[in-house]
Formats: C-alpha cells, structure tokens, sequence
C-alpha cells in the first residue's frame, strides 16, 4: 500500500477511499450464501416496484415511507441507534420541534452508502441534491439519483446542462420539505469527513442546518470506490443483520451573510490581500514550552487544505469558513472522526490508480 500513501491525510495517516475490508465468513459462509440468494430476488423487486410503481403512485408521504422501510428492512437493517445533541433519552417528544429537521430546513449528511439517501427518506421524506467542490450551486436529484451517486465515480464539476439552483430557491419553491445536502461532494469509507462544498452557504440565514452522522455496522456496505455493485450487495444481503448509528446534531445557520456584510461597511475592514495571508496560531503563554516547528508545521498543513480545490475555500470570506468549520467539525464530532484535506480530485486520482492495480 505504499504506492497509495499519497492519497492518506498527511496530518492523521487517514484513508478515507480504501474499502473496508469484511470480515472472513469462515464456518458460516454457507450461511451468508443462503441469505444472499434468498434476500437478493426480494429486495430487487421490492427496489425495482417502488422506483417504477410505488413512487408513481397517489400513495402518500407514509405509503412511500412505509415501503422505503420495507427496502431497508429487507437485507437485515433493523437496529437503528439515534442519538440527538441536547436530548436525553425518552426525552425526544419534549424537543421534537427543535432538535430534528423541519420542513424548511436543510440537512448535511455524511455520504459513505447508498443507505444514507434511503434512510434519510424514509425518515425526512427530503429533496435530494448534489454539490460540487467548485460551485455554490446545486443540483437537484430524485432518491434513485441520489443512491446511484454513491456508486458513481465522483465529479468535480457539474455535467454539461445540469439544471442548477440554490438551497434559498430550493426553500422557497418548496416550504412544505426539508433539503439534504452531502457536502464532502463524493462517498467515503466513514472513517474521515472531507472538506465541503460552499452549496451550504447558498441557504438563508433563517434556515436551520442540521449536521446529521450515519454510521454502520459492519462498515463494509460503505462504498468509497465506484462501481463496486456486486461488492455492495454481497456484503448487504450476506450478513444477518446491520446497525445504523444516527446521531444528529444542533441545529446552526447560514450567519456569513450578515457577517460579510456588517465586515464589508466597517472601515476597519482588512484588505483582499491581508485577508488571504495564512496566519500563525498564536502561541500560548508558556511560549516557550512549545515546539515552533509545529505551529510551522500546523500553519503548513492549514495552507495546504485551505489551497486544494476540493475544499472550495477559495475566494471564500472568513465568516464563510467559519459557517463551513463548524459544519465540519460537528459532523465529524458525531462520527468520532476527523477531518482531512483530501477531496475530490484526490479520489479521482486515487480511483484512477486503484484501477490501474485491477489491471
């Protein structure tokens, strides 16, 4: 694997695009054969009637639900373990209103598995968008699209006539629904969360942003390298059971409008090219018991994240970066991770590379 040292974080060592390996059925491979025959014809056509019948059909927000559980439910998904910021459990009812997404408000979910979009509609009943690194604009998608993005190499830009929007028009054509944004732009191995796309801070500043972590358990039905279909159905349907591990966060807002805004009219106002200079953590008191080359170093890797295309941080303003930080940090606190400088064109790179290796 030292030919693929590039594409891990230099900072924590991470591989966020490595497939995660299962675990060896040993005895109880004629187990997890049996499942997978019997489990796969079922849950094609359950799949396949929804997406051409069911969908189609004046069912309703719960009959679609209900037949989106019974996808899930299919291969084995029936543990969920939800967790949410600031509520205690069996406390949910008392803070419904506040501590989950709304019509109205968007959600910025982690994106490693096609189960995220499935589960996020059968619980939200959501618009569905995809974000690019290079762009504040989105794409708007249906639930199939959003599921076949998490088997598709990843994009840097938009496809030639995409018809693109804004999270703020999103809202407004539709007040009755909660958006879900993927900001890392690509899936993952859910053991990083990558720098965002500036989609998010095309929402209104009234809008509630709710950071929301899936987890699963075993990992293996994550999908970071495209194209791995077969790999992904014999790790659902073979296994007994899976979990899901939710955890949604507070809820923040879009504050770089009026940030920016109040910055721009102050005449104390810095200057473009001030404002772009990387600047040193400042040192403690005890200066002197810290090691100057790691600050170096740490400034370092700040520019060297703050530089890459994938994070699109360029041309951002400070308040921008802090609306698209603390995004970041909460979802890779919720998934006991860390963020890396890794995006994009790295995994098109790595994608690339690995194919080569199959051949």
């Amino acid at each position: 694997m030292e030919k693929y040292s590039q594409y891990r974080d230099r900072g924590s060592g991470i591989a966020p695009f490595f497939p995660v390996p299962s675990q060896p059925s040993g005895v109880a491979i004629p187990l997890h054969i049996f499942l997978f025959v019997l489990r796969l014809p079922i849950l094609l056509t359950v799949t396949l009637s929804y997406f051409f019948v069911f969908a189609w059909l004046p069912i309703g927000s719960l009959g679609k639900k209900a037949a989106l559980w019974l996808i899930l439910g299919t291969p084995g998904i029936w543990w969920i373990d939800l967790q949410i910021d600031g509520v205690k459990k069996g406390s949910l009812a008392k803070h419904h209103q506040n501590r989950l997404p709304q019509p109205g408000s968007i959600i910025a979910s982690s994106f490693t598995s096609p189960i995220d979009s499935l589960y996020l509609a059968a619980i939200f009943d959501p618009i569905f968008t995809a974000s690019y690194p290079s762009t504040r604009q989105l794409q708007r998608i249906s639930l199939f699209g959003a599921i076949l993005r998490a088997l598709l190499p990843p994009q840097p830009s938009p496809p030639p006539g995409a018809k693109l929007t804004d999270l703020a028009a999103l809202l407004r054509a539709h007040p009755d629904r909660c958006v879900v944004v993927f900001p890392e732009c690509t899936t993952t191995n859910g053991r990083a969360i990558l720098p965002f796309s500036p989609s998010l801070l095309s929402a209104p500043p009234r809008a509630k942003i709710f950071p929301i972590s899936l987890r699963y358990t075993p990992g293996d039905i994550t999908t970071p390298l495209p194209g791995a279909y077969f790999s992904f159905l014999w790790n659902l349907c073979s296994k007994p059971t899976h979990c899901i591990r939710v955890r949604i966060a507070e809820c923040t807002h879009n504050s770089s409008t009026s940030a920016s805004t109040s910055t721009s009219s102050s005449p104390s106002s810095l200057s473009p090219a001030s404002s772009s200079a990387v600047r040193l953590p400042a040192l403690p008191p005890n200066s002197y018991a810290t090691n100057f080359l790691d600050v170096l170093q740490a400034a370092e890797e700040l520019s060297a994240s703050s530089g890459s295309d994938a994070s699109g941080a360029e041309g951002l303003s400070a308040p921008e970066k802090k609306v698209l930080d603390l995004i970041g940090e909460a979802l890779a606190r919720l998934g006991r991770v860390k963020r890396v400088a890794l995006g994009v064109r790295e995994k098109a790179n790595f994608v690339e590379a690995w194919g080569r290796k199959r051949k």
